[in-house]
């Protein structure tokens, strides 16, 4: 998926927002905005928006020489949703469609995400889209491919959203029988997105027969290019794919059956998928 014009300002105010969390000096943030958007001006804005929030937050990283502009919030969301884990899983356990319901809590979770704002009311969130009916609904596929599955292949997205995701594979791990789990992180920070750190933080690895693939973020040495043909090959390998997100929807969009799990939370994004902001979606490829 190549980015829109409304995907422009939207990295500057990512940029303002990241260079906020390090310092309250707004030299600094006026410095890091005018070279994100002088860079923004040379770019191709033919490319997927995750290249070019790469070059964005490589400034704002350079800049401010702090290697995770987003480590406290990461962290916070991280907590807030390990705290809610016990009502997650009551949730889950006293529904009557147990898998359904945490697929819709793993999506609920998606809502956790600055690259869109940085204000969210989880709760509410959580009881609104418990109550939503899948905008587009592929939820049936994905049954069908879990009873044949042994392998999947779980493409991560954000932090705290991750919690929401153990939920789900756990829900899945007690209903069908999964022999192996591939997680995909981004192999350095970038964002609030999950790296393999806050993967184990949350007890992700705890899952048995677990493996770890990153994920480039355009550091050198941070993993796979997530649209090339390696990182592709590996994840194709299981016998089902799902990814979170919208990130994740932006670059792999044109790949074939994945299943895409994420709340619609810009125009972009909706308007892509023919559906309105705030729609659930659980789409296969």
């Amino acid at each position: 998926m190549k980015a829109h014009l409304d995907c422009i300002p939207c990295f500057q105010r990512q940029a303002l927002q990241a260079s906020r969390f390090v310092t309250n000096d707004e030299v600094i943030h006026e410095k890091i905005l005018r070279k994100v958007i002088a860079e923004l001006a040379k770019l191709d804005w033919q490319k997927s928006p995750p290249e070019l929030a790469r070059v964005v937050h490589a400034i704002v990283k350079k800049e401010t020489k702090e290697k995770d502009p987003y480590k406290k919030v990461k962290k916070k969301y991280n907590d807030i949703a390990l705290n809610l884990y016990s009502s997650l899983q009551d949730m889950v356990e006293n529904s009557d469609k147990p898998l359904l319901t945490a697929v819709k809590l793993a999506i609920a979770g998606n809502v956790i995400d600055f690259g869109v704002k940085s204000n969210f009311d989880l709760n509410s969130t959580i009881t609104e889209v418990l109550e939503k009916t899948l905008k587009i609904n592929n939820y049936n596929e994905l049954v069908q491919a879990l009873k044949q599955a042994k392998s999947i292949s779980y493409i991560l997205d954000n932090t705290g959203e991750i919690v929401f995701d153990k939920l789900l594979l756990e829900t899945i791990s007690d209903k069908y029988k999964i022999d192996k789990i591939q997680f995909a992180v981004k192999g350095a920070p970038i964002l609030n997105d999950a790296t393999q750190d806050d993967a184990k933080y949350v007890g992700l690895d705890k899952f048995p027969n677990v493996e770890f693939i990153k994920v480039n973020v355009g550091i050198e040495g941070s993993g796979l290019e997530r649209w090339g043909e390696e990182f592709l090959e590996i994840v194709r390998k299981s016998d089902i794919i799902i990814s979170k997100g919208q990130g994740n929807y932006e670059a792999l969009s044109n790949q074939k059956n994945i299943f895409f799990l994420l709340m619609a939370k810009c125009p972009v994004i909706a308007t892509d998928l023919g559906v309105e902001i705030g729609d659930i979606i659980l789409k296969k490829t």
